[in-house]
């Protein structure tokens, strides 16, 4: 069995896993991603009721661009159809958030 160590000098030594949608995949995928750290790191802070604070990195910085791609491309689809889908917005004030985070706005 792999083990690894963490921050605190932890074996990592269990294995945790359950079923998710592919929606709810994707949503904690872009999370991850806009997070900056690792999906393990990620789901043990968020499972702990941890804050996840964003570092800035080429790799954050990266998936920002391309989510922020994805968003405008929402929004001139939206413009023409109308309507935005609850996940989408969550999406949306996900990145806004992050966004606002790196660049120390209130």
């Amino acid at each position: 069995m792999e083990r690894s160590l963490d921050a605190k000098g932890r074996w990592r030594s269990l294995t945790v896993a359950f079923r998710m949608s592919p929606e709810e995949n994707a949503d904690i995928n872009t999370r991850v991603r806009l997070s900056g750290l690792t999906k393990q790191e990620y789901m043990i802070r968020r499972l702990r009721e941890r804050d996840v604070v964003v570092q800035g990195n080429p790799r954050v910085h990266k998936a920002l661009r391309n989510q922020m791609t994805e968003i405008l491309v929402e929004l001139k689809r939206l413009e023409t159809a109308g309507g935005a889908d609850d996940e989408f917005l969550a999406v949306l004030r996900l990145v806004a958030e992050t966004v606002n985070g790196i660049k120390g706005d209130e």
